[in-house]
């Protein structure tokens, strides 16, 4: 494994830097899918023992973003679009509870969040595009006066920030993405619930098939990744 990832300086809280440090460059793509994931190497690289990197690492698998490698030893998961579809299924069941809820209570999403969505769509930050589209989820998420819901989208999102990050360096954002977050957040704030349910879905639904389809087309265009050790 190549020299990807920062130093890590020691505290109380070790297991848990480790963990997000290694789930950032899991989504990111620093650290690729395939790559081989060894506790001496990782240990080096953040410059603290392998006892908060195992810990970590079984964190990691527990969310299903490291699994045992062919052999031995652990990688990242590849990325399968077979698993987005899955993905998104549950987190658009998630979604349309959120925005029922949330129209139930006439919430208003923040201009801010539209606006700032709109101007990253038009740039070239990716991360941008990502936490911008994050926010304003997350925004319904914490409208609908559910915190479960929230918790139960969270892991989800790993997984699916993974994948934009990777779609997203080789095709555009959807032309229409932020015009459906307009009429959701329209509807929501109207109070019409079954409209704003039925839009997200749709919206989820439309993620999902250009997600999936674009990540086929980008792992069919690709040569066979090499094992990273």
């Amino acid at each position: 494994m190549s020299e990807a990832l920062p130093r890590l300086n020691p505290s109380p809280d070790l297991v848990d830097q480790v963990y997000r440090t290694l789930l950032d460059a899991i989504r990111l793509g620093t650290l690729a899918p395939g790559a081989r994931l060894t506790q001496e190497d990782i240990a080096q690289q953040l410059s603290v023992s392998r006892q908060p990197v195992l810990q970590a690492l079984r964190l990691l698998k527990k969310d299903g973003l490291v699994q045992d490698a062919p052999g031995r030893g652990l990688q990242v998961v590849p990325l399968d679009a077979s698993i987005v579809g899955q993905i998104y299924q549950i987190r658009g069941v998630l979604d349309a509870l959120a925005a029922r809820l949330a129209a139930q209570r006439h919430f208003r999403i923040p201009a801010a969040i539209i606006v700032e969505g709109r101007r990253a769509a038009a740039g070239r930050d990716i991360d941008a595009m990502i936490e911008a589209d994050i926010a304003f989820h997350n925004a319904i998420y914490e409208a609908s006066g559910n915190p479960l819901i929230a918790q139960s989208a969270q892991l989800h999102w790993h997984h699916v920030r993974r994948v934009m990050a990777a779609v997203l360096h080789t095709t555009p954002q959807r032309d229409s993405l932020w015009d459906e977050h307009q009429a959701i957040a329209d509807a929501i704030a109207a109070g019409h619930a079954d409209r704003a349910a039925h839009l997200i879905d749709e919206h989820s639904r439309r993620a999902s098939d250009t997600l999936g389809q674009r990540l086929n087309e980008m792992l069919d265009n690709q040569p066979s990744q090499e094992t990273i050790q």
